[in-house]
């Protein structure tokens, strides 16, 4: 493990970017068992309240921690010990804002609603494409270029212009995540760029209008798997995150 842990994260310089995601996740996960224990009515806990009765949310503090960790790391060296230091002042601070993404997406406290599922979402995906990086991915696949094609800047340059053009296909067919995905490993980006497109996306909307054959297709296609994907994934982001509050429907005056 030692070795391991030197050969690849120490000495190709990663160590600032797993602590990063190391207080990125542990923040999250610290965060979410304090707001679930402040909503059961447990523990020492309670919102933070400032002047007027305002509502703080941990967003605000973890925009100051992602602003500070962020200029700290871009004024420090490569070497020593502040880059680190910065590193988990960034991960602390962009733990604390992603936890809240929705309510940034929103411009709303929904928090613990449906609307809310959104903040696991894209922590869930940061962390996956940020441990692809420590992995050893480069983004839009250029780690698969050897050293004499690294030599030849066109065959760079049409490395990462053809993988971004595939995620940039798979993005505009309605598939986000295949998108992001696709620009560090570049298979995925790929199979989103041949695979239909979702119902209601813009190139649906642009080359499925006159194609009924196709909008069908492609309606049955996401109507299957989000069948099949859509509970585990809720299932999972409960477990994650806490389960949100059962819409209020209004009363039946009859």
């Amino acid at each position: 493990m030692g070795q391991w842990l030197q050969r690849n994260i120490i000495e190709p310089g990663k160590l600032p970017l797993l602590l990063a995601l190391a207080a990125f996740v542990l923040t999250f996960l610290v965060t979410r068992l304090i707001t679930r224990l402040i909503r059961a009515g447990k523990g020492p806990f309670g919102n933070v309240q400032g002047a007027g009765g305002v509502h703080i949310h941990h967003v605000v503090p973890g925009v100051v921690l992602t602003i500070i960790g962020g200029f700290g790391a871009v004024a420090s060296g490569r070497h020593g010990l502040a880059p680190v230091v910065w590193a988990v002042i960034f991960g602390i601070g962009a733990g604390l804002v992603l936890d809240e993404f929705a309510l940034i997406l929103h411009l709303d406290d929904v928090y613990w609603s449906e609307a809310g599922r959104k903040s696991v979402e894209v922590v869930v995906v940061t962390v996956a494409l940020v441990g692809l990086v420590l992995s050893g991915f480069s983004p839009f696949g250029v780690d698969g270029v050897d050293e004499e094609e690294r030599q030849g800047r066109g065959t760079v340059i049409s490395t990462i212009v053809g993988n971004f053009v595939f995620s940039l296909v798979a993005l505009l067919k309605g598939k986000l995540r295949m998108a992001l995905f696709g620009a560090i490993v570049p298979l995925v980006a790929l199979i989103g760029a041949i695979r239909l497109a979702r119902p209601g996306s813009l190139w649906a909307r642009r080359f499925y209008a006159r194609r009924p054959r196709a909008r069908a297709r492609s309606a049955l296609r996401a109507y299957r798997h989000d069948r099949r994907w859509t509970g585990p994934s809720r299932k999972l982001q409960d477990w994650i995150g806490g389960a949100p509050d059962e819409p209020v429907r209004a009363l039946d005056r009859h």
